[in-house]
């Protein structure tokens, strides 16, 4: 385990944001986490951990220590009559992993293919699309305790997942570092095509329902609403899709009969947040370098040059319009270092 000083960090966040970290430093194996913890001239209060960089607003400085999780590998673990039980290293890249398993033959993680970022990120944000959640396949979690060394299990229950939220991001924020995660892949998947536009793709393009298409369209549909952050930095959907009370809902109908939402817990509703901040006028605006994306008003891009308060700017600017006009708050996805 090496630990570097100044490093930049400018090609590890999807924002493409100018930022560098004090001291710097890789996780590929177990031997690495037990220097690294038994290292005892870093405070610990200063580690940052850090993963693919796709759902994280870098400031210009990051004081401290960041470590990167780069520990790779994936197997099929177990499988009983019900289920396939696969084991993914957390520094694996998401949707290489989701591919490999649709390679295996698994069926389960189809519809989250094209998610930006690393399998040990995943639960923390318990991320989600076209109608799935990484809570429902995931198993169980691996994970280290950064302050004893102590290495932990925790169940699906215990991970406390829901709406883009979990343990990690919660009570255990800073002190686990995820180190593996096990998914149980139903051999009986039900397919999802009823979110987005997904059965019409398969539809239109006359294609057999399975999970190798659907993950197909899945793609294809991501790319033509979706920026490369390759070419333009972002960290996919900025905002969280608001949950409020259905009678919120049913008010602003009545104003807004094109309004978007989606059933949520009993007596709430979800509203689209890429739908009210287009409707408020953001959907391709620029505030300086940053702005939303002309192709998804959801989606904040960096036109180039920005920083973190570029970022935080233009994301309250927006909130703020939205506040005004819908009586609604929107809450960033991504973590503020």
């Amino acid at each position: 385990m090496q630990i570097l000083s100044n490093k930049d960090l400018s090609t590890f966040n999807t924002l493409g944001l100018r930022s560098q970290a004090a001291l710097y430093t890789e996780l590929h194996n177990i031997i690495d986490v037990h220097g690294l913890i038994g290292d005892s001239s870093i405070k610990k209060e200063t580690w940052r951990i850090l993963g693919g960089g796709s759902n994280l607003v870098l400031p210009s400085t990051v004081q401290g220590l960041v470590i990167r999780v780069a520990n790779t590998g994936r197997e099929l673990i177990h499988e009983d009559q019900d289920a396939w039980f696969v084991k993914a290293q957390a520094g694996e890249i998401w949707n290489d992993f989701v591919h490999w398993t649709l390679d295996q033959g698994f069926w389960g993680l189809e519809n989250l293919s094209l998610i930006p970022g690393t399998v040990g990120a995943a639960p923390i944000q318990n991320i989600g699309a076209y109608g799935v959640e990484v809570k429902d396949t995931l198993h169980e979690v691996t994970c280290i305790d950064l302050q004893s060394g102590e290495l932990k299990t925790l169940s699906n229950k215990e991970c406390r997942f829901s709406y883009r939220d979990s343990f990690f991001k919660q009570e255990g924020a800073g002190r686990y570092l995820i180190w593996d995660v096990t998914f149980r892949l139903p051999k009986k998947n039900k397919l999802n095509l009823e979110y987005g536009d997904i059965r019409k793709e398969i539809e239109r393009q006359g294609l057999d329902q399975n999970p190798r298409n659907i993950s197909k369209v899945v793609c294809e549909i991501r790319l033509s609403k979706l920026p490369d952050p390759k070419v333009i930095g972002n960290a996919g959907s900025f905002f969280k899709n608001p949950i409020v009370p259905a009678s919120l809902r049913d008010d602003l109908v009545k104003t807004y009969p094109s309004l978007v939402s989606f059933p949520a817990s009993e007596g709430k509703v979800k509203l689209a947040a890429g739908w009210l901040i287009d409707q408020a006028g953001w959907k391709g605006k620029k505030l300086g370098p940053v702005g939303m994306f002309e192709k998804q008003a959801l989606v904040l891009v960096n036109h180039g040059g920005a920083n973190a308060d570029d970022v935080w700017k233009t994301a309250a600017q927006v909130s703020a319009d939205v506040k005004a006009r819908f009586g609604v708050e929107l809450e960033p996805e991504p973590i503020r270092w």
